[in-house]
């Protein structure tokens, strides 16, 4: 199957998605800035690297090419556009584009869009050689609709965009790049506030059923014809039978229910 690189590993989204191509067959290069700590699948090999930092970036790749093997899916979860929600006593997530904080738009901007235009160009350059490969940029409804702040609209629809052109760039390298829209993901933060009575987690998704739905895609005969779109996670899973960690299939949400 080949190795498959996921980015920002160290918890959230980007931890499930390594624990579940893992238990598909993929050798895994988790990585992020505390991944070494992180609660991982043994098997999984742990690259401590701050995407901010190029220089990391390219030594990470440059390992990659050492082991031999091809790299087949790099999943882009870098992020860092959670951190710092309440300052001096202020939620501030919220808080119209003029008085949002500056290091929003580089946390948002530079751990998250730049670090997956600097991780994918380096999978790129592993993967044309071998003529094909599978690109994935975790991105969400923010990009179509207000969501939050105006910077995460901003962000998650630079994702997108960023899928589309990639798409088109690599076509006739046979490699897929698709934008994947996740829904209620019981990540760590998620569960403490289901905890505290905030969020209604009925209809949610582990952070493992990317990683399932990432390995499903990969494997789809038809993924050429999908490159270059946003797909919704759940929906996926529906039509190629894919199931969560607890043989349940989350309802897709929509723009409306997004």
């Amino acid at each position: 199957m080949g190795i498959a690189l996921v980015t920002g590993a160290s918890r959230g989204v980007g931890r499930g998605v390594a624990a579940g191509l893992s238990a598909a067959g993929f050798r895994v290069f988790a990585t992020g800035r505390t991944v070494e700590t992180a609660e991982l699948p043994p098997g999984i090999v742990r690259i401590r690297c701050d995407h901010t930092d190029d220089a990391e970036t390219a030594n990470l790749f440059d390992r990659i090419a050492t082991t031999g093997e091809p790299l087949a899916v790099l999943v882009n979860c870098a992020w860092g556009g959670y951190e710092r929600m309440i300052e001096d006593g202020q939620y501030t997530w919220t808080a119209p584009f003029w008085q949002q904080p500056a290091h929003r738009w580089s946390s948002m901007m530079n751990a998250g869009v730049r670090a997956a235009f600097v991780a994918s160009a380096g999978a790129a350059r592993l993967m044309i050689p071998r003529g094909g490969g599978f690109i994935v940029n975790i991105s969400y409804w923010a990009a179509q609709k207000h969501l939050g702040n105006a910077i995460y609209g901003i962000a998650k629809a630079a994702s997108d965009k960023m899928s589309s052109d990639m798409a088109v760039e690599l076509r006739e390298h046979s490699i897929a790049v698709v934008s994947l829209y996740p829904g209620l993901v019981r990540t760590e933060a998620v569960m403490a506030a289901a905890q505290n009575g905030w969020l209604d987690i009925s209809n949610s998704e582990s952070p493992e059923f990317i990683g399932r739905v990432v390995a499903a895609l990969s494997a789809d005969p038809g993924i050429m014809q999908r490159s270059g779109s946003v797909l919704v996670a759940a929906e996926v899973a529906l039509e190629l039978g894919v199931t969560d960690v607890d043989g349940t299939q989350p309802r897709p949400l929509t723009l409306e229910t997004a």
